[in-house]
C-alpha cells in the first residue's frame, strides 16, 4: 500500500472510531447539539427582556451565536481528549504505528462531522428567533464562518488538551481562550476603542475574525466572496493551532 494511501486509511480509521464513540456518548451530544440552543434562546430572552429590536439585536445576535459554538466545542473537546489520554487510548494507537498527524486528523475529521450539525442548528434557531430576513447566499455565508471558528474549536481544545494530564487540569486553560474572546473580539465593544496593546492582542483571537467577517456579511447585498480575505485568515488560523496540536501530541505523560 502506498504511504500516501496508508496514511489515508488510518485517518480514516480513527475518525470512523472516534464517530462510533460518540454517537454511544449520549450525554456529549446532548452538550454539543443542545447546550448552543438552550444558550441562543436565553440570549434571546434577555434581549426582548430590554426591549430590543430585532433589527438591532441581529448583528449583535449572530457573532454571540458564534461565541458559544467556539466556547461550547473549545471545552468538550478539550475535555474529551484528555479522557482519551487517560484511557491510554491515544497510547495505544502510537503502539499501533499512528503518526502525530493521523491522529489528530482522524480526531478533527470526526468532531468536524458533529460541527457541521451543530452549525446547522444554531444558524436555524438564530433565523427562527431573530427573524433572519436574508437570502440563501448570506445564510451560507454566516453558516461557513460560523462553521469554521467551530472547527478552530476542536483544534484548540486538542491543543489545551495536550497540556493536561486530568479533565480538572483543563478549566484553569478555559478563561485563557474565553475571556479574550468575549471582552477583545470587537463582539461586545469595538476594537478599535480598546487600547493598542489590547489592538494587538485581539489578532490572537479567532473569534476576532469569524466576527468582522460576520458583521460584513450582514450588511445589505453582504456576501463571503468579498471578504475571502478574513476567511483565508480564519484558515491560516486553524492550521497553525492544527500544527502546533500535532507537534505538542505526545506519545507519553
Amino acid at each position: 500500500m502506498a504511504p500516501m494511501t496508508a496514511a489515508a486509511s488510518r485517518v480514516g480509521a480513527v475518525a470512523q472510531r472516534v464517530l462510533r464513540q460518540l454517537i454511544r456518548d449520549r450525554r456529549f451530544l446532548a452538550l454539543s447539539l443542545a447546550a448552543p440552543l438552550v444558550i441562543i434562546y436565553l440570549l434571546k430572552v434577555f434581549l426582548d427582556t430590554f426591549g430590543t429590536p430585532l433589527m438591532d439585536a441581529t448583528p449583535f445576535a449572530i457573532p454571540i451565536g458564534a461565541f458559544i459554538v467556539h466556547f461550547i466545542t473549545y471545552v468538550l473537546c478539550a475535555i474529551v481528549l484528555v479522557r482519551e489520554r487517560t484511557a491510554q487510548t491515544l497510547q495505544r494507537m502510537f503502539v499501533n504505528g499512528y503518526r502525530q498527524a493521523e491522529i489528530i486528523s482522524g480526531y478533527v475529521l470526526a468532531y468536524s462531522a458533529l460541527a457541521t450539525v451543530q452549525s446547522v442548528l444554531v444558524l436555524w434557531e438564530l433565523s427562527a428567533l431573530f427573524h433572519l430576513a436574508y437570502g440563501a447566499r448570506t445564510l451560507l455565508s454566516i453558516y461557513l464562518v460560523v462553521w469554521l471558528l467551530a472547527v478552530i474549536s476542536i483544534a484548540l481544545g486538542i491543543l489545551i488538551s495536550n497540556f493536561a494530564r486530568t479533565e480538572g487540569q483543563v478549566f484553569p486553560f478555559i478563561p485563557l481562550v474565553i475571556l479574550p474572546s468575549v471582552f477583545l473580539s470587537g463582539v461586545i465593544i469595538s476594537v478599535e476603542q480598546l487600547p493598542k496593546w489590547a489592538q494587538w492582542l485581539s489578532r490572537a483571537i479567532p473569534l476576532y475574525y469569524a466576527n468582522q467577517v460576520l458583521q460584513k456579511v450582514v450588511k445589505p447585498g453582504g456576501s463571503v466572496t468579498a471578504e475571502w480575505g478574513g476567511i483565508g485568515r480564519l484558515i491560516v488560523y486553524g492550521l497553525a493551532v492544527l500544527a502546533l496540536a500535532t507537534l505538542t501530541l505526545r506519545e507519553t505523560d
